[in-house]
């Protein structure tokens, strides 16, 4: 796994923004790693003058929404058995697939969005929304929404590290983060952030759920 990590860190380092776009294509897809390796090592970058911010977030929201249109548009023309046929390669099992058919059938379309904000779900939150035929603008819509907020607070982390830190940490430091059970102080606190990130978001996900839920019961007894 380590080598996968730093592997994925590389790209990033090496190919800029080609290099975000393309790892972010893949963890939206059906090869699922944690996309924390991918805008955290980003905002770094973008601290050091290496990157614009701006566009690095705009290209992770960009790959993540072309991976879960490849997902789409895999499920709208091929069907359920094919997905199936071929998941299996890349550990996606049947149990999975009903997994998030139930997600996407008790939620609806936001599905889509809130999908992208949890972890282990939003690789495969398209699959079910491609079966269901739903609709494309409002799948991209849901989708960029959903990704842009995870993608923003994770770049923003890998900002402030290097701002924090003052560029006193390289990538390596980043890295060894998610691949190393002997943390520095320093390495423990960005793994703190990317928790407290993660509780975050999932609150915000409960909230906004709940306020579709009473917006839905309103508008049906109206």
């Amino acid at each position: 796994m380590a080598d996968i990590i730093n592997f994925i860190v590389n790209i990033v380092g090496d190919l800029g923004y080609i290099g975000i776009f393309f790892m972010m294509f893949l963890e939206s897809s059906f090869f699922p790693f944690p996309s924390e390796v991918v805008m955290i090592p980003a905002g770094y970058l973008a601290y050091k003058g290496e990157m614009n911010i701006y566009i690095a977030i705009f290209m992770g929201i960009l790959g993540s929404l072309a991976g879960a249109l490849f997902n789409y548009i895999l499920a709208l023309k091929f069907g359920r058995a094919f997905v199936l046929k071929f998941g299996k390669y890349f550990f996606f099992t049947e149990s999975s697939m009903e997994k998030m058919e139930v997600f996407f059938k008790n939620h609806g379309e936001i599905s889509t969005f809130v999908g992208r904000l949890i972890p282990a779900v939003r690789q495969y939150i398209s699959l079910p929304a491609g079966l269901a035929k739903m609709n494309l603008t409002k799948f991209c819509f849901y989708t960029s929404f959903g990704a842009g907020i995870w993608v923003i607070i994770l770049t923003i982390i890998g900002y402030y590290v290097g701002a924090i830190f003052s560029g006193g940490m390289g990538i390596n430091e980043i890295v060894a983060t998610f691949t190393s059970s002997n943390l520095t102080k320093e390495e423990m606190q960005i793994k703190s952030y990317v928790t407290q990130a993660v509780i975050f978001t999932l609150f915000s996900v409960v909230f906004i759920v709940g306020i579709y839920i009473i917006y839905k019961v309103k508008r049906n007894k109206a």
